[in-house]
């Protein structure tokens, strides 16, 4: 028997994880507040590298940070996820186009192990990306990690799915879907210089559109946003996900029943998932990151 705890979030909140809306929580747009590290159930430390320069405000700072000696890198128990400390604590992503943001986001330059040598890192910005966001929220794991094949629903202009990219480095690949072709016109723009990344302009309630274009992956992570994203969730692991391979669902509880409370938004989608083939494993908040939203996971078993 799997149980949950859940924590209520007050209503609001916009799309801050999908393409750079505004996000719940201190900080406005963006975040310039609180994208410092948090103690797992605990309010976020420091102000993440924010205001003017910083990896907070409208996207972040312009260009690259000073690292070398005085930033410390420490490897998160997130494979391919890191922290770099300095002044503050910020979550960061190994950089696979070194010279290069995505959305503006603040790089920093770490020295490397050998001498005259520097590895450039991304900052990752919780209220840009509801995957950091579950990240910061206590996720025991996200099931992406280096060399892994992941499907992306949902993935917007690109913005959580360069970190994604990052995390599963060259030998991994991310299958990007998204619906709107003003996003998706960005979304290839990104992919171009991050070669990982495969785009794909469609609907995600119709797979067999994109069959030819995907493998068996590892994992699926959705940001949908829809009413019926528990189905689109299902749909495409049955015909990608590969058995005993795990979702990480984003679920915004008034994009499913804005008459309810989140709590009940969240158990009904619970038991749809559980009904379709999954175990459910975990279930955080992204408070005070997204409001209303929560994070769950699970582990696919298709009856043969």
């Amino acid at each position: 028997m799997f149980q949950f705890s859940l924590v209520l979030q007050p209503c609001g909140g916009d799309r801050g994880g999908r393409g750079g809306g505004r996000g719940g929580g201190p900080g406005g747009r963006g975040g310039a507040r609180g994208i410092g590290i948090q103690k797992r159930g605990g309010p976020p430390r420091g102000r993440g590298g924010g205001g003017r320069g910083g990896g907070g405000g409208r996207g972040g700072g312009r260009g690259g940070a000073r690292g070398g000696a005085k930033t410390i890198l420490e490897p998160h128990r997130h494979p391919g996820v890191f922290i770099a400390k300095a002044k503050e604590s910020m979550l960061v992503t190994k950089n696979l186009v070194p010279g290069e943001s995505v959305y503006g986001e603040k790089r920093i330059a770490i020295e490397g192990t050998e001498a005259d040598t520097k590895v450039e890192y991304r900052v990752w910005n919780p209220f840009r990306s509801k995957l950091a966001a579950g990240v910061l929220g206590g996720l025991e794991s996200i099931f992406i990690a280096p060399g892994k094949k992941v499907l992306y629903l949902g993935a917007a202009s690109g913005t959580s799915v360069s970190h994604v990219a990052d995390i599963v480095g060259p030998e991994g690949v991310v299958y990007a879907v998204e619906f709107s072709p003003r996003s998706g016109r960005d979304l290839i723009d990104m992919a171009k210089r991050r070669t990982n990344i495969i785009p794909i302009v469609e609907d995600a309630r119709l797979p067999q559109r994109y069959r030819m274009l995907l493998s068996t992956v590892d994992v699926i992570f959705a940001d949908v946003a829809q009413p019926d994203q528990a189905r689109i969730v299902a749909v495409n692991a049955h015909n990608f996900l590969k058995n005993g391979g795990h979702a990480v669902i984003s679920i915004k509880a008034s994009c499913i029943d804005s008459t309810a409370p989140p709590a009940q938004v969240f158990a009904r989608e619970v038991e749809k998932l559980r009904q379709d083939s999954f175990k459910p494993i975990e279930q955080v908040t992204l408070e005070p990151y997204e409001r209303d939203h929560a994070m769950v996971s699970g582990e696919f078993s298709q009856a043969r």
